[in-house]
């Protein structure tokens, strides 16, 4: 069946960029149940925008660039921060309870590396399900937009001119081709590729491979933030504590009770702290019983929910806290409408690298990239700009990764691409996924480790989440652009 316009993820950049194509019809392509196995749902901090009387659009765009170590695209730092107060407003139209102040004015928080207060949230720690629930009552109400629930795409359909048009899902039943006049990626990131994740297991990269294989550009793939307090509590994926904790003053110490970096550091200076602490065995708690303590449970009901199932209660006793793969600041590359580089395909939300995020992304600039960027690709396809495209011509879609060789993937990347890396590492799971290749064929995860792998053995220089241990400085600031081709051109 062909379709007009078909958007492949249901998370928040899917379900807000369908939502604003109205009344123009338009396909989801969910690969489980509206509002589940996104990463948005799991998003605790929340959304920054320049909201406040002392705040500023600029004042936003500064903080951007400045936690972007050198790579954030100024011009698109600005778009973002000056369109952040009006996707807020759309959210709050469409039911977003966002936490008020008692004179009934938005409650904003305080993040890492911002200069201001700005964060929205709801309920401390429930912002991305709020935004979520809210999303999807609209979405399953709305009389333009169709659902598929239940099938995951896994290769982009390409018609004789070579422009996209469409793709094949796969579900229990097999694989099918769904044609589309347009198609868009918001399929999420890549932390499930890593062994210890905040991520739901589904984020492998699949639309970061499927754009790849077509031919697309990426850029900067190698960027992955890794969270600096996810729960070190054993459990896949990894319970993530806020830095919104940090923001109202709790503090970072180690099982000696020694404060070893300052809290409010760039996340990426503060991941390192961490794992630095924890390779010496003196371990990092993220200390809250002060500034929290009793009001854990209404103010933070996430975390504290995690905590007690861990057995464990943040009211009298530290948080036990490692980093985690978390965002990737890397994806398809996109200009400042969401198109790719390839004709019928564009990208939003983390599968999309838009320049907004640089080398390591400001606290809570994810889930205001997405809105702001789907509401253009809505500006752009909603009265126009899709032309028909030619019959899709087939080529065998990539085969699915058998459990074990995820396991041992996810593991690969954990030892050799995490907080720290260096050339022997690097090169060794390069290795790794080229055996894996051979075993059982290019699947999409395969592909996708492949472009961050191969990414970061080339920068050779430290900046942002990237940190080579054997080539710690920085040099002159310049973006990564790559194709597949790129990669398996490049030694193994």
């Amino acid at each position: 069946m062909s379709r007009d316009i078909l958007i492949v993820g249901a998370g928040l950049a899917g379900l807000f960029l369908a939502l604003k194509l109205a009344p123009r019809r338009v396909t989801v392509l969910s690969q489980a149940p509206l509002g589940a196995a996104s990463s948005s749902a799991w998003a605790q901090g929340g959304l920054a925008a320049a909201l406040a009387a002392d705040d500023d659009p600029a004042l936003h765009a500064e903080d951007t660039l400045r936690a972007g170590a050198g790579l954030v695209d100024p011009a698109i730092a600005r778009l973002v921060a000056e369109q952040g107060p009006a996707r807020v407003a759309d959210l709050i139209a469409l039911g977003v309870p966002f936490d008020r102040t008692p004179d009934g004015k938005l409650a904003q928080s305080l993040e890492a590396a911002h200069s201001r207060p700005r964060v929205v949230r709801v309920s401390g720690d429930l912002a991305g399900k709020a935004i979520m629930d809210a999303l999807t009552i609209a979405a399953r109400a709305a009389a333009h937009i169709d659902v598929i629930e239940g099938a995951r795409a896994v290769a982009l359909l390409r018609d004789k001119d070579s422009a996209v048009s469409g793709v094949v899902c796969r579900d229990a039943s097999g694989d099918a081709a769904l044609e589309a006049s347009e198609t868009i990626l918001a399929t999420g990131g890549v932390g499930g590729l890593f062994e210890i994740t905040t991520n739901p297991p589904e984020a492998m990269g699949q639309g970061l491979a499927m754009a790849a294989r077509a031919g697309a550009l990426i850029a900067d793939p190698e960027f992955v933030q890794f969270h600096p307090t996810a729960l070190d509590v054993g459990r896949d994926p990894a319970p993530l504590a806020t830095e919104a904790l940090r923001g109202e003053g709790a503090h970072l110490v180690n099982s000696e009770g020694q404060a070893f970096i300052a809290d409010l550091a760039p996340r990426d200076v503060v991941a390192r702290a961490i794992h630095e602490e924890r390779r010496a065995g003196r371990g990092a708690f993220l200390d809250a019983r002060g500034a929290i303590g009793a009001h854990f449970p209404k103010r933070f009901p996430t975390v504290f929910a995690a905590c007690m199932a861990a057995g464990f209660d943040p009211r009298i006793a530290p948080i036990p806290v490692a980093p985690a793969a978390h965002y990737h600041m890397g994806g398809v590359a996109t200009d400042a409408w969401g198109r790719s580089s390839l004709e019928g395909l564009s990208a939003v939300g983390e599968c999309a690298s838009t320049g907004a995020h640089g080398a390591n992304r400001l606290a809570s600039n994810s889930l205001l990239e997405a809105v702001v960027f789907a509401y253009r690709i809505a500006e752009r396809l909603r009265d126009g700009g899709v032309r028909a495209r030619g019959a899709p011509e087939h080529s065998a879609p990539p085969p699915p990764l058998p459990d074990a060789a995820r396991a041992a993937l996810r593991s690969l990347m954990r030892n050799h691409a995490g907080v720290t890396r260096d050339a022997p590492g690097l090169a060794q799971a390069l290795d790794g996924v080229a055996e894996l290749c051979n075993t059982h064929g290019h699947a999409n995860a395969l592909v996708a480790a492949r472009l961050i792998l191969t990414a970061a053995l080339a920068r050779q220089e430290s900046r942002g989440a990237h940190y080579r241990s054997d080539f710690p400085d920085a040099r002159a600031p310049q973006r990564t652009f790559l194709t597949r081709a790129d990669c398996l051109a490049a030694p193994a």
